[in-house]
């Protein structure tokens, strides 16, 4: 069976629409099972760096614990729904095992450290930070997931720092159009030789074309039914220890309605 946690949390982000990922996290919220959705409480203010680079750090450092025991306490599979993209931390942080593969569909890497970051906004440092290289309290240990066994898919958007750690450590890159071709990204995990994968979509993964309701957008993404068809062939082949889905951010609670329809698909292949 699947859960949701339901995680409303902006701390993390560099957009002028961070806020309205609140309004994106409630109105995904309200379309799933009522039975089988928990949310999480985020805290209402913004978050102290507590003498770091990284901005909101307090906030995030709190719901970062919280998810991960959230996580751990169910014993289905979680699907945690953002909020901004590093949420996922917390998350992976509850399933990382030696065996498990991460999937990161986003079009930025996430991949800056403290210390490389020009925002200071955690959501930009999530997947170093599940990689071993973070600020305190919000990264997991070295080794918990390697970097070997991480594919990052649609990515098109990085600087040069994340150039450089990508082709450093030998991350797996596979391009938006590249997902045209549904089983290449099952493919890609199957050849880690990972036995499960974890999942996690940013939505501006997506073509603009798609989704209006994302706070960068960036051309030349994944269309929606490649998406779907590609997360489908991998949930067929390799088993799901957990997902998000994160950056809905739309202009309005009553602009949410317009990318409805693509965000559930991609939860219902996920699901």
């Amino acid at each position: 069976m699947t859960r949701f946690i339901v995680v409303p949390q902006w701390q993390g982000s560099a957009s002028s629409r961070a806020m309205q990922l609140i309004d994106g996290a409630e109105a995904i919220a309200g379309d799933l099972p009522t039975s089988a959705t928990v949310r999480l409480p985020v805290p209402l203010e913004a978050g102290d760096p507590l003498g770091t680079t990284v901005q909101r750090l307090s906030a995030l450092q709190r719901v970062r614990r919280d998810l991960e025991v959230a996580v751990r306490a169910t014993k289905d599979t979680v699907i945690v729904v953002g909020g901004d993209c590093s949420v996922a931390v917390g998350a992976v942080a509850a399933v990382a095992e030696a065996d498990v593969a991460l999937v990161w569909l986003d079009a930025h890497p996430d991949a800056h450290t403290p210390e490389t970051s020009p925002s200071g906004a955690f959501c930009g440092m999530a997947l170093r930070s599940i990689l071993g290289e973070g600020p305190e309290l919000l990264t997991l240990p070295t080794g918990a997931v390697s970097p070997t066994r991480v594919i990052l898919a649609g990515t098109r958007s990085l600087d040069l720092e994340e150039e450089l750690f990508v082709a450093g450590e030998g991350i797996r890159m596979l391009p938006a159009a590249t997902l045209s071709e549904h089983d290449a990204l099952a493919e890609a995990v199957a050849a880690t030789g990972a036995a499960r994968v974890y999942v996690h979509v940013d939505l501006d993964v997506l073509d603009p074309a798609e989704i209006s309701g994302i706070g960068s957008a960036d051309p030349f993404g994944v269309s929606t039914a490649d998406l779907v068809a590609s997360l489908r062939s991998l949930h067929a082949r390799v088993p799901l220890v957990g997902a998000s889905i994160t950056g809905f951010a739309p202009s309005s609670p009553g602009a949410a309605v317009d990318d409805l329809g693509t965000i559930l698909r991609i939860i219902g292949a996920l699901a």
